[in-house]
């Protein structure tokens, strides 16, 4: 039986409250916290940066995947990173669209360098093939299934069979790199990703703001064969 990896997202958090919001999902069994930066470039909205991860690293010890939705100007990618590693990220993923070609050569180097895991993400319009030439240097690809940006939009059907493009290519070619899909993700929408071959499910208000998350949690957390 597959066991899938749900990240919620704590872009739909409440942030009062938000020692008890990662109590919950300490308790309901998901392995990652997925944490979304914006600086309003790249996406046309602000969040939060190393300080809120900082408290959340304090306080959780689960992988700690790190989205940065944001076009880094007049520095490097190492120094941009430098605050949110130091800051606890398990992971750190940009977006293809926001580097330049340089910067993604860079970007790249890192894994190695920082012992980083590290992904990139397109959006809905991109299309997977252009990551293939990377694969090698990645440990994740996240595959967006709304526009970034915001949280509680619909899913978008047709970005999410980029998922099965991707996984037949890694499966013919024996490597490991993880699929991860943003956007929209239910119960519903999850079956879908599962079918298409997906490993890690990023959920955010279909998970925040319930009364049942854990059920929530392990819906999307086990395999449809083994309902």
């Amino acid at each position: 039986m597959k066991k899938y990896i749900v990240a919620p997202s704590v872009l739909s958090a409440n942030y009062l409250i938000l020692k008890e919001e990662l109590t919950a999902i300490k308790a309901s069994g998901a392995q990652w916290i997925h944490f979304d930066v914006m600086n309003g470039d790249f996406v046309p909205n602000l969040t939060f940066g190393p300080k809120i991860l900082t408290d959340i690293t304090n306080y959780s010890d689960l992988f700690l995947d790190c989205h940065l939705m944001v076009k880094i100007k007049n520095d490097s990618v190492e120094n941009y990173l430098t605050p949110f590693i130091k800051a606890g990220a398990s992971s750190v993923t940009f977006h293809y669209e926001a580097l330049t070609p340089s910067q993604l050569t860079e970007f790249l180097t890192l894994r190695v360098k920082l012992k980083l895991k590290i992904g990139l993400a397109v959006k809905p319009s991109t299309q997977v093939d252009v990551l293939i030439p990377y694969l090698n240097s990645l440990d994740l690809v996240l595959i967006m299934t709304v526009e970034p940006g915001f949280g509680g939009q619909a899913f978008i059907a047709t970005a999410a069979s980029k998922i099965k493009t991707l996984r037949n290519y890694l499966d013919q070619n024996k490597m490991q790199t993880l699929i991860e899909v943003d956007g929209g993700i239910n119960a519903e929408t999850a079956k879908t990703c599962k079918q298409y071959g997906v490993d890690v499910l990023v959920a955010g208000s279909y998970l925040f703001g319930h009364t049942d998350l854990k059920t929530r949690v392990r819906e999307l957390m086990i395999s449809d064969e083994s309902k």
